[in-house]
């Protein structure tokens, strides 16, 4: 049985939210079917079919839900044999699951393995380029800031809040989750892993550091790590450079990259 876990943000059970249509988790819960295995994929806190808040829903409260959902598939639906399959921050959920509960494996793709307010700070870097439209870039420069410098400022004012909620940029934002985010270090997660893992980066990912998968094997002696090339962080083939954000949505309209339903069948297959 696969729980699947989704990235950030309100996303529902398949991985969307309003205005972006991405769609991993469903398409990850295809790819584990057609392997015959079940799976378990649920909207977030205050999202879809889910009751609750989402904007005051901190980050140790996405881990509660999950360790609920959990708890459901082992007691009500009397599932063994649990696999934890998270993308993105669904992936730092899967090992931190790990720690708690008595899982079969973890799937681990697209894996910070960096402090969080590491992590953010270098996908600014990684984004300064494609992320805004190139004459906002350019107004930027002229009056001496860029992408970099704002995200250095809105990390600090997130710091520097105290409630769960707090308006940033003109936009409310989950501040809690945010500081709980950003001040969560991955290791001692990574130490506590003893189940079988897999963890997969594209070599082209912005968001999260390929090099990350270094830090995994390093601390995870049971963990297989694949870095798959011209993979973006969404798991499709980038035939770009770079790969860009703001084009996610195009992307997600083609299948994973090949090599990724190959690994991750082949890692699945050899646990039946």
């Amino acid at each position: 049985m696969a729980l699947i876990l989704a990235g950030s943000g309100p996303l529902d059970r398949d991985g969307n939210m309003k205005g972006q249509s991405l769609n991993i988790s469903r398409d990850l819960a295809a790819l584990v079917t057609a392997q015959g295995w079940g799976s378990l994929r649920f909207d977030k806190r205050g999202v879809g079919a889910s009751g609750g808040d989402y904007l005051s829903t901190g980050f140790f409260d996405e881990l509660s839900d999950i360790e609920a959902a959990y708890d459901w598939l082992a007691t009500e639906a009397g599932a063994s044999d649990i696999f934890a399959i998270g993308h993105s921050i669904g992936a730092t959920f899967a090992v931190g699951l790990a720690g708690t509960r008595d899982l079969s494996g973890v799937v681990a793709l697209a894996l910070n393995a960096k402090l969080g307010e590491e992590t953010s700070t270098w996908q600014a870097m990684q984004m300064k380029d494609t992320l805004l439209p190139k004459p906002l870039n350019l107004l930027l420069a002229l009056v001496g800031t860029d992408l970099v410098k704002q995200q250095r400022k809105t990390l600090n004012r997130l710091k520097a809040t105290t409630g769960d909620v707090a308006r940033i940029r003109l936009a409310w934002v989950n501040a809690r989750w945010m500081r709980e985010f950003m001040a969560y270090d991955p290791v001692p997660a990574l130490k506590k892993v003893v189940v079988p893992m897999l963890a997969i980066t594209g070599s082209k990912d912005v968001q999260v550091d390929p090099s990350d998968l270094q830090v995994v094997a390093e601390y995870v002696p049971t963990a297989e790590t694949q870095l798959i090339p011209d993979a973006d962080h969404i798991l499709r083939h980038e035939p770009a450079e770079v790969s860009n954000p703001r084009l996610y949505r195009k992307q997600a309209t083609k299948p994973f990259h090949p090599r990724i339903p190959e690994v991750l069948d082949g890692w699945l297959n050899a646990r039946t």
